[in-house]
C-alpha cells in the first residue's frame, strides 16, 4: 500500500483532516502549560493534610499528573461522615463547582493509555463498483471470530453499505458486515454468517465522527454480538449453519474484501452495496474478545493473543482509486467517565475524563512542610547550572509553581543529557534536598513521555541510557543523608524504583523480531526488557544476569522453565519481561531504617542463644515483571543475590528473602514483606530465594547478638540428645511395664499410658530430626509429626490436670463419658491444631535450618499458644491440689498428734506441700515454664534442658520404680510363677487365676465355691485352715489401729490414683501348706503374725 496525494477539493479528505485537527487542537490546548502565572493556588490546612486547590482547568489525566509531579495526590473521595464538613471547608475558601476525584482502584493511573496513534486510513470517497481493498492473509477455519475497526460513516447516503465481506467457495456470504443510516439518524449494523442474516440494529449515531466497532461470533450456539465505542449494542444466538453432525465453523482459505459485497468469489461488486466513508485499524482474531479486551483495542493497544490479521500497509492490496492518508488519532482512555466532587451539594457525579475541570492536590502535612523547608533553604546551584548549560528552563526553580509539562522525545533526551553532564562533572558533590526533589520531578516528567509512532527509536534508547545514568548518579553514597531528608516527601526511596519501572515500559517499541532484548547498565543500576515468544516447541528458563564489575558470583533472577510452560498452556503466545537491578548503595541504606523493617516484626523472634538486633538490606535490589498485552502476568521467580553487609564480629546474620510491598503502609511508600518467599540456599557470600510472584526483591540480613558461645551451644545440644535418649528409653520401659505386668485398668493408668506414648514418640522423633534436614519432604513430614506428638503430649498433660481436678472437685460425669472427653482432648485437639496450621500455612510451615515449626512467622504460635494455655490451667490445678493436701495434713496432724511440737507440724506441712509438687510436675508439664527464662542466662538454659529432656526418666522413677501398684503387680507375677511350679496341686492355680474365688472382705463369709471345696477336702480338719476358712474374718482376730488408717504419709488425694492391692501371699501360703505341710510348720507366734499381717493387708 502506498500514499497518494489527495485533491484539494476532496470532501472526504477535508472532513477527515478537519475532524482529526479539531481533536488534536483540543488536546494541545489541554496539554499546554495552563497554570495561570498570576493566580496562586489556594492552600487549605487540616489536622492531617494540606490541600492545594488549582483553579486551572485540566482533564483528569493532566490533573493527576500535576499532583504526582508535585509529590502529592489527586483528592480522594472524602468519607461519608466528612463529606459535608469538607464541602463547607472548601466553600469557606470560595471554592465551588466540580473538582476531580482520584480513583482508588488505580484504573486511571495510566496516562500512557491516552496516546497518539498514527495509522493509515482508507478513504472510500463515493459509492462505486470499483473501489475495494483486499486483505492479504491466510485465514484458518474460525470456530470463533472477532473483527474490530475504527469507522467514519458517510452521512450523505442512506443506502445499505458493506463494510467488509469474506467469501469461500461453499458460501459467498460466509462472513459479512453491512449497515445503513435509518430515518432517525442512527447507523444500523447487520451481521451475516453462513449466509444467515441478523436483523439490522442501531449501534451509533451518524454524526460524521470516528467510531470504534467490534463484531464477535462463535460456533457454539451461533452466539454473536456487536460493540460500538466500547459498549455492547446488540447480541443474540442462533446465527449459524448446521452441518451433518454439528454447527459449522467459518471456513478457512477465503477472500476478505473491505468496502464491497462479493457476489462471486473475490469479485462481481455492485455500486449500491459498496461502502462510502473512512476505515482504519481493522484487526481480526480467531476467538471472542471480552469486554475488557475490546476496551483495550479501542484504546489503541494491541491484543496479540490469537490475532489472525493486524492492520498493516504491507498486508493490503489497494485498488488504485482508493485513497490512503496517514493520520494521527488521539486514542480514548480506558475509562470514559471519571468521578467528580460537587462542592456545595456534598455529592458525587461522573463526567467525561476529557472535560477540563479544576482540581485539588492532597499533601501529607509533614511532607508538605518538608517540601516547603527544602524549597526555602535551596541555593538552586544544580538547577541554575543545568538551565544555564541548556540555555533554557530544563528544571523549574520552584517545585510548587512548576506546570504540567508534556515533553516530547527530543526535549526529554536533551533535558537528561544536560542533567547527566552536570551531575557527572561533580561540581556539587552532595546534592541538596531541593536539588534531589527537582531531579525527581524531572524524572517523573520524562517517564510520562508518550512515544509517538514514527519517531526515531534511536532517540528512545538514548533516553533510556541517560535515564539510567542520572538515576545511578543521584543514588551515589554521598547522597545518603539527602535521601533521608526527603524520605517523607517522596514516600520512601523506592519511589525511584517505581520511576525506573515506568521508564523500562517505555522501551517496548525498541523490541522487534530481529532485536528481542534491550539491556542498559550504568555501574550500579541496570535495566533490561525482552520479548519472549512462547510458541516455540521447547521452553527454557529466562534469566537476567547482572554483569557487575565485582568478582565472584553474579546476581541473577530467572523465570523457571516450568512457569514458561504454564504460561504457554494458558494460551499466551508472547510476553514482555521487565527487569531492574540496583546495586548496593544509598538505596539499600535508606531501606534499612526502622520503618522499612516494620513489616518483618513477625520474623524477628529470637532463637535460643541469640538476641535480635535488627534487619538490614544486605544485597542489591532486583525486580522482574511479565506483561502480556500491557497487563502484568503472575508467575514465580528464583533469584540469587550477593551479600554486601560488612562483617559483624560477635554477631550472627540470618538471611530472609523479602519483597517491597507498596500496598503496606502507603503513606510511607510501602514496607518489606516475606509473603510467598522462602530461602532455597544460603552461603556465606550469597543467598538463593524462591518467590511465587513478581515484584522488587532483596535479601534482608537479620542481625542477632550471640548470647552463647559455640561451645555452649554444642554442650546444650549434646545434653539435649543424651537427655532425650535416656528419657526415650525410660518412657519405653515404663510403657512396656504398664502393658506387661497387668496393672489394673483405671482412668489414671489409661491417661498415663497415652501421655507416655505421645511423649516417647515426640522425643524419639526429636533425636532423629537432625538427620532429616537434608531431605525437604522428610523434614516436612518429621516437623508435622513432631508438632502432632508434642501437642498430644501436652494435651494429655492437660487431661492429667483435668483428671486430678475431678478428684479434688466433684464432677458430675460418668467414667465412660469422661474417658471419651479425655480422648477427644488428648488426640482430637492436636489433630485439629496441626491440620488447621497445615491448611493455612503450608508454604511457611517449616523453619529454614531445622525440622521444626517456622519461628520466622506466626506458625510457631500454633504450638506456643496451646502450650501456654495448658501450663496456665495445670498450674491452677496444682495450686488447688496443694491447698487441699496441706489442709488435710494439718487436720490429721492435729487429730493424731495434738501435742506435737511446732517444728514437727511445720515439717509435716512442708512435706505435704512438696510431695504433690514433686510427683505431679512431670505429668503436668510445668517444668516447661522455665523456657520463658532461657534468654536471661545460660544457667536457665541448662536447667530447662535438664528438667525437660529428663522428663521421661522422672516419670519412669515416680510412676514405675516407686509405684506400689506396679511393684505389687510384679510381685504377683513372681508369686504366680512360684505357685505354678507346684505341679502336684492344680486347685491353687485355678484358685489364684480366678478373681471370683476370693473371700468377701466386707462380710467375712466364704463364697459358695470356696465353701464347697472346703467341705469336700480332707484337709479341712487341719486346725489353722479350718479356723481361717470357716471364720473368714481376719480383722476380727487382729483389729487395725487408727494410726495405720490416718497416717500422715497418706495424702488426702491418691496422687497416683492406684488403689492398694489385696495381697494373696496368705492364700499362697495356705495352698503351699496343703500341698507341702512339712515345708511350712509355723510356730504359733509365727502363724499369729501371719494372720495379723494378712488381716491388715485385707483391710
Amino acid at each position: 500500500m502506498f500514499r497518494r496525494d489527495l485533491r484539494p477539493d476532496s470532501w472526504f479528505f477535508s472532513f477527515l483532516v478537519g475532524s482529526l485537527s479539531r481533536s488534536l487542537f483540543a488536546f494541545a490546548a489541554l496539554a499546554k502549560n495552563q497554570t495561570s502565572k498570576g493566580f496562586a493556588p489556594v492552600t487549605i490546612e487540616t489536622s492531617r493534610h494540606m490541600y492545594e486547590y488549582v483553579a486551572t482547568a485540566l482533564d483528569w489525566w493532566h490533573a493527576d499528573r500535576y499532583c504526582e509531579q508535585h509529590f502529592a495526590q489527586l483528592l480522594f473521595e472524602p468519607q461519608d461522615s466528612e463529606q459535608a464538613s469538607f464541602s463547607k471547608l472548601l466553600q469557606s475558601h470560595h471554592i465551588r463547582g466540580s473538582v476531580w476525584l482520584n480513583e482508588r482502584d488505580g484504573v486511571l493511573h495510566k496516562p500512557k493509555w491516552r496516546r497518539y496513534h498514527t495509522v493509515p486510513v482508507l478513504v472510500f470517497e463515493d459509492k462505486t463498483d470499483t473501489k475495494y481493498v483486499k486483505v492479504l492473509a491466510d485465514f484458518p477455519a474460525l470456530p470463533a471470530v472477532t473483527a474490530c475497526a475504527h469507522l467514519q460513516w458517510d452521512t450523505r447516503t442512506q443506502e445499505i453499505a458493506t463494510i467488509f465481506s469474506y467469501a469461500v467457495p461453499a458460501f459467498i456470504n460466509e462472513f459479512q458486515l453491512r449497515g445503513f443510516v435509518d430515518e432517525e439518524g442512527f447507523v444500523r449494523f447487520a451481521l451475516i454468517v453462513h449466509e444467515h442474516h441478523s436483523p439490522y440494529l442501531p449501534v451509533f449515531r451518524a454524526d460524521g465522527q470516528w467510531h470504534h466497532f467490534c463484531v464477535t461470533w462463535q460456533q457454539e450456539n451461533g452466539t454473536w454480538a456487536i460493540y460500538a465505542d466500547g459498549k455492547r449494542r446488540a447480541s443474540a444466538s442462533g446465527l449459524w449453519a448446521v452441518g451433518p453432525s454439528a454447527p459449522l465453523a467459518i471456513y478457512g482459505q477465503g477472500i476478505f474484501i473491505i468496502g464491497q459485497d462479493q457476489d462471486s468469489l473475490g469479485g462481481t461488486f455492485m455500486e449500491k452495496e459498496s461502502f462510502s466513508g473512512n476505515i482504519t485499524d481493522l484487526h481480526i482474531w480467531q476467538n471472542v474478545l471480552g469486554a475488557e479486551q475490546i476496551e483495550k483495542v479501542r484504546s489503541c493497544w494491541m491484543v496479540e493473543q490469537d490475532l489472525v490479521f493486524g492492520w498493516s500497509s504491507n498486508a493490503l492490496e489497494v485498488e488504485s482509486t482508493v485513497r490512503e492518508v496517514t493520520a494521527q488519532f488521539l486514542c480514548p482512555g480506558p475509562v470514559e467517565e471519571c468521578r467528580v466532587f460537587e462542592v456545595g451539594s456534598s455529592g458525587f457525579s461522573f463526567t467525561s475524563c476529557l472535560q477540563s475541570l479544576p482540581f485539588i492536590c492532597r499533601y501529607r502535612k509533614d511532607a508538605y512542610w518538608e517540601l516547603k523547608k527544602a524549597q526555602l533553604e535551596s541555593s538552586r546551584s544544580l538547577v541554575g547550572r543545568v538551565n544555564t548549560r541548556a540555555e533554557r528552563t530544563v528544571i523549574p526553580e520552584n517545585i510548587f509553581t512548576s506546570d504540567v509539562q508534556d515533553m516530547n522525545l527530543s526535549v526529554a533526551v536533551g533535558a537528561l543529557e544536560f542533567l547527566a553532564t552536570v551531575l557527572r562533572e561533580g561540581e556539587t558533590p552532595v546534592l541538596e534536598s531541593s536539588d534531589l526533589l527537582a531531579v525527581l520531578q524531572l524524572l517523573k516528567q520524562v517517564s510520562d513521555v508518550e512515544v509517538q509512532e514514527g519517531e526515531e527509536l534511536e532517540m528512545l534508547e538514548q533516553l533510556g541510557q541517560y535515564y539510567m545514568e542520572v538515576t545511578e548518579l543521584i543514588l551515589e553514597e554521598q547522597n545518603i543523608e539527602t535521601w533521608s531528608s526527603v524520605s517523607q516527601v517522596i514516600r520512601g526511596p523506592m519511589a525511584v524504583v517505581e520511576l525506573c519501572d515506568r521508564m523500562v515500559s517505555q522501551l517496548a517499541p525498541l523490541l522487534t523480531a530481529g532485536r528481542t532484548k534491550i539491556t542498559i547498565q550504568h555501574r550500579n543500576v541496570g535495566m533490561e526488557v525482552r520479548k519472549l515468544e512462547l510458541s516455540r516447541q521447547e521452553m527454557s528458563s529466562e534469566v537476567y544476569v547482572v554483569q557487575s564489575p565485582e568478582k565472584g558470583r553474579h546476581d541473577f533472577i530467572e523465570v523457571p522453565a516450568e512457569e514458561m510452560q504454564r504460561l504457554k498452556a494458558r494460551g499466551l503466545h508472547r510476553v514482555m519481561v521487565k527487569n531492574l537491578w540496583f546495586g548496593y548503595g544509598s538505596l539499600q541504606r535508606g531501606l534499612s531504617g526502622a520503618g522499612s523493617s516494620a513489616g518483618l516484626q513477625d520474623t524477628a523472634a529470637p532463637e535460643g542463644g541469640q538476641k535480635y538486633l535488627g534487619a538490614a538490606v544486605g544485597t542489591a535490589v532486583i525486580s522482574s515483571a511479565l506483561l502480556s498485552d500491557r497487563r502484568e502476568v503472575s508467575t514465580s521467580v528464583r533469584y540469587r543475590l550477593r551479600h554486601h553487609l560488612q562483617d559483624l564480629p560477635g554477631k550472627l546474620v540470618g538471611p530472609v528473602c523479602a519483597f517491597w510491598n507498596f500496598s503496606l503502609s502507603p503513606d510511607a511508600g510501602g514496607m518489606w514483606s516475606t509473603a510467598g518467599c522462602s530461602v532455597v540456599a544460603s552461603l556465606l557470600d550469597s543467598t538463593a530465594c524462591f518467590c511465587n510472584h513478581t515484584t522488587n526483591f532483596a535479601v534482608l540480613l537479620q542481625v542477632y547478638e550471640m548470647q552463647r558461645t559455640t561451645k555452649e551451644e554444642l554442650t546444650l545440644q549434646t545434653l539435649t540428645f543424651i537427655g532425650c535418649g535416656v528419657s526415650f528409653c525410660a518412657l519405653t520401659v515404663t510403657f512396656i511395664l504398664f502393658l506387661a505386668v497387668g496393672v489394673p485398668k483405671s482412668e489414671r493408668t489409661t491417661v498415663h499410658k497415652n501421655l507416655i506414648f505421645a511423649l516417647a514418640a515426640a522425643e524419639g522423633l526429636l533425636m532423629l530430626s537432625e538427620l532429616a534436614k537434608t531431605n525437604q519432604v522428610v523434614c516436612f513430614t518429621v516437623t508435622a509429626c513432631l508438632h502432632l506428638f508434642f501437642m498430644a503430649a501436652f494435651s494429655w498433660m492437660l487431661v492429667e490436670g483435668l483428671l486430678l481436678w475431678s478428684k479434688v472437685v466433684a464432677v458430675n460425669m460418668s467414667e465412660d463419658r469422661r474417658m471419651k472427653f479425655y480422648y477427644v482432648t488428648g488426640w482430637g485437639l492436636p489433630v485439629v491444631v496441626v491440620g488447621v496450621t497445615l491448611a493455612t500455612s503450608f508454604n511457611k510451615y517449616v523453619a529454614d535450618n531445622h525440622c521444626w515449626l517456622n519461628i520466622q512467622t506466626n506458625v510457631i504460635w500454633a504450638f506456643v499458644g496451646p502450650v501456654l494455655f495448658i501450663l496456665i490451667v495445670n498450674t491452677f490445678v496444682l495450686f488447688r491440689v496443694v491447698m487441699v493436701t496441706v489442709s488435710s495434713a494439718r487436720r490429721r496432724s492435729k487429730m493424731l498428734t495434738p501435742n506435737s511440737s511446732l517444728d514437727n507440724q511445720i515439717g509435716i506441712q512442708i512435706w505435704a506441700t512438696a510431695k504433690p509438687v514433686l510427683v505431679l510436675l512431670p505429668v503436668l508439664g510445668l517444668t516447661w515454664v522455665c523456657g520463658v527464662l532461657v534468654h536471661l542466662s545460660i544457667v536457665w538454659a541448662y536447667v530447662f534442658i535438664a528438667l525437660n529432656s529428663l522428663q521421661g526418666l522422672y516419670i519412669f522413677l515416680v510412676y514405675a520404680i516407686y509405684n506400689s501398684e506396679v511393684r505389687n503387680a510384679i510381685q504377683r507375677m513372681k508369686d504366680k510363677k512360684k505357685a505354678l511350679s507346684f505341679t502336684n496341686c492344680s486347685h491353687p492355680v485355678n484358685y489364684l487365676s480366678s478373681p471370683r474365688n476370693t473371700t468377701s472382705w466386707e462380710t467375712g463369709k466364704p463364697s459358695p465355691s470356696v465353701a464347697g471345696s472346703a467341705l469336700s477336702s480332707p484337709a479341712q480338719k487341719d486346725p489353722p485352715v479350718r479356723n481361717i476358712t470357716n471364720k473368714g474374718n481376719f480383722g476380727a482376730k487382729i483389729p487395725m489401729g487408727i494410726s495405720s488408717i490416718m497416717s500422715p504419709e497418706r495424702p488426702a488425694v491418691e496422687l497416683t490414683a492406684f488403689k492398694s492391692s489385696v495381697s494373696k501371699q496368705g492364700m499362697l501360703r495356705l495352698f503351699s501348706r496343703r500341698c507341702h505341710p512339712e515345708a511350712l510348720q509355723l510356730s504359733s507366734p509365727q502363724w499369729t503374725h501371719e494372720r495379723g499381717r494378712n488381716s491388715g493387708t485385707r483391710e
